[in-house]
Order: C-alpha cells, then structure tokens, then sequence
C-alpha cells in the first residue's frame, strides 16, 4: 500500500504533530502535540488541553497522547490500538506510557526527550518494568531539533513574562 508505514517513520506524520504542538502554545498550553496513524492515515490528532478551554473543563489527565487515544478508540469503536503508530512531539510521562501500553499501540515515535518528566528512556521507564505487558517498538529522537526548539521558545517567554 503506497505511503503505509513499514516500521520506518514517515516525516509527514511528525509534521502533523509538530504542528498540533504549536496549536497548543498558541492556546497557551505546553507545546506537545501527537497524531496517531492506522495503516498509513492520521485516525487522530491532539495537542495538550490540559488547562482547558471555552469547549472543555481543566483536564490534568489531557495531554497529547491521551487525547489523541481517546479519540482513537472513539473513531475505531475499540480499546486496543494495535495496529496504530504515535508519533509525539515529547517524551511520554509515565501516565501516558502507560495508557500507550494499554491501548497496545504499535510503534511510538517521539521527538525530544524528557529527563524531567520522560517515562520511556527517562525515568520510571515504564516500557521496561515488570508491570509493563505491552510495549511499542520505540522510534526516539524523530525531528528532535525542532520539537525542543518548541519547548524551549514556549518556555524562554514565560519566564520573561
């Protein structure tokens, strides 16, 4: 099938999350976005909304990745995403390595890492404890110039405000 996803990252995809995290510091919200793709085709697509909006209350738990599975399952009727790949602008916390791991997602591609608040290279690594039952082959390190870049900007202006 032309333009499906073989194991090896399709730039376009990054893009896409690229620019759902720059939707999330226009609305004034970290800059991570995610879009979640089925057999070569965007299924969703999130940026974070964890301090809601004139749609949506205050949401601890709606980060990119948790947004963009639930949205997902909703379009597939399904809780396992198992033929689905993710690709994140960040590294995921440990919430939503965890949630990864329960949908079954295939692949996870990310951007920047996260030595702070990271849960897959980083700290609780999730995807290596024993309480892990699935773990998504990992793709880290895609476009990662840019989405620290996005990181750092966002910020750099909240620290000067």
């Amino acid at each position: 099938m032309p333009g499906a996803i073989t194991g090896k990252a399709q730039p376009d995809f990054m893009r896409e999350a690229l620019a759902e995290a720059r939707a999330a510091a226009r609305a004034g919200e970290v800059p991570v976005g995610a879009v979640l793709v089925q057999n070569g085709r965007i299924i969703a697509r999130a940026h974070n909304q964890t301090r809601g909006g004139p749609d949506y209350p205050p949401d601890p738990t709606a980060h990119a990745e948790m947004c963009a599975v639930r949205q997902a399952c909703r379009a597939l009727k399904a809780e396992r995403l198992s033929d689905c790949d993710i690709y994140v602008t960040l590294e995921p916390c440990a919430m939503c390595a965890a949630a990864l791991s329960f949908a079954r997602i295939r692949r996870l591609y990310y951007g920047a890492a996260d030595a702070k608040g990271g849960a897959v290279e980083h700290g609780a690594r999730f995807f290596s404890s024993p309480g892990c039952f699935h773990a998504p082959e990992l793709y880290p390190g895609l476009a990662e110039r840019e989405s620290a870049a996005l990181l750092k900007s966002f910020f750099q202006a909240r620290r000067k405000t």
